[in-house]
């Protein structure tokens, strides 16, 4: 099954190569085969990563992001090379060229321009192709390590009580503490949510990154986290890769207040507001709504009427198990807003996994906000999907 990864996302760039080669003059055949080489050396340690361990796991990783970018412009460029073989068909069968009467002569225009061969098209293709995959890679991950971007949003919600209006929640997930998330920077992180002066902050699941030995790297630099209302946290898959025993006793370590498929009550001016939070599903499948983690935590929530609820879920999918049951705010995270974001037809890998895939999303009266997240999940490189902290503002209608 690996070979069959392998060979499947190493094909685009092989044929590129073979057709590009006996296309291009002599003169950049050497070009092309340097930067071929160049962006494509991370294959060999993607094949070690593949036959003989995690390829996600802690070595090597971090070298592998420029190669991401390469193979998204693999297959942009096929796409390239496609639409101009079908360009130059259409144009030679299309019926656009208007052909010579038989008999009369035809004077040739003076100066006529000469059309671009198809060698010098392959040829600056190709070395602007080298050229875009080194900023694109050197963009992602310039985005990916920089301190994440404030998303500010006011929710507005009809029965919220009075003793809630104008609360103000700090939402942070998928820090990822690891190889790509040093001390130093989530020390930094924390100060930049500190300042946002929120009422409460909740975390929704990954916080630490495949090895436990992160843990401390972690609770040394979030045990400076806080907030009036405390800071309310539940669990991520890649918290249970890690060992959800060890990242439960690093989040109690740093002071935060944990919740399984249970509640926390907080009670301000008078109001109750119930922070409902639900575990990462073990048998994963995309938009799980988690009716059974659902129905767990809520058996021991208090009713609607007594206590406004917000939903704490790693995956997204839950807010389809929130929204009939009338919860009014579900906060997720997971998706990471797929790390890559085309911005002019809309897309992100993130929608082969949900539909929600960032942003506010609603199903009546009950609204959903996904987190494009802290950290960055395989590889540092994020495109068009900065980091983010989001700032909520709850207020009455």
């Amino acid at each position: 099954m690996a070979l069959i990864y392998l060979l499947l996302f190493a094909a685009p760039q092989l044929l590129l190569y073979l057709y590009l080669r006996e296309r291009l003059p002599l003169s950049a055949r050497r070009w092309l085969t340097l930067v071929f080489v160049v962006f494509n050396i991370p294959w060999g340690i993607v094949a070690v990563r593949m036959f003989s361990g995690s390829l996600w796991g802690i070595s090597r990783v971090p070298y592998i992001a420029p190669w991401i970018a390469w193979q998204f412009l693999g297959w942009i460029f096929c796409g390239m090379v496609a639409a101009y073989i079908l360009g130059k068909a259409v144009w030679r069968f299309g019926g656009w060229a208007v052909s010579k009467p038989r008999g009369l002569p035809t004077a040739e225009p003076l100066n006529r321009p000469t059309a671009m061969s198809r060698r010098q098209f392959l040829a600056r293709a190709t070395y602007a192709y080298g050229a875009v995959g080194v900023g694109f890679s050197a963009y992602g991950i310039w985005s990916a390590e920089r301190l994440p971007s404030i998303t500010r949003r006011t929710l507005v919600f009809p029965d919220l009580p009075p003793g809630l209006n104008g609360l103000r929640i700090a939402h942070l997930s998928d820090v990822h503490a690891g190889i790509h998330m040093s001390e130093a920077k989530m020390r930094e992180i924390v100060k930049q949510t500190n300042a946002l002066g929120a009422d409460l902050i909740v975390q929704t699941g990954d916080m630490i990154d495949i090895s436990q030995s992160y843990i401390p790297d972690y609770v040394r630099a979030f045990r400076d986290l806080q907030a009036p209302l405390g800071v309310v946290t539940v669990l991520g898959n890649h918290d249970r890769y890690t060992g959800q025993d060890a990242v439960i006793r690093g989040v109690k370590d740093a002071g935060q207040v944990f919740v399984k498929n249970g509640v926390h009550v907080i009670e301000r001016s008078g109001a109750a507001l119930a922070l409902v939070g639900i575990d990462d599903p073990h048998a994963w499948r995309a938009d799980d709504p988690q009716d059974d983690d659902l129905e767990q935590a809520l058996r021991i929530t208090p009713p609607a009427k007594d206590a406004f609820r917000i939903l704490l879920a790693h995956r997204p999918g839950a807010f389809d198990g929130a929204a009939p049951r009338g919860i009014p705010l579900t906060l997720a995270g997971h998706i990471h807003g797929g790390q890559f974001y085309l911005p002019v037809i809309g897309w992100s890998p993130g929608r082969l996994i949900t539909k929600y895939v960032m942003g506010h999303f609603t199903q009546g009266t009950s609204q959903l906000y996904v987190s494009r997240g802290i950290g960055v999940v395989g590889v540092p490189l994020r495109v068009f999907v900065p980091p983010e902290i989001a700032l909520f503002e709850l207020r009455r209608a």
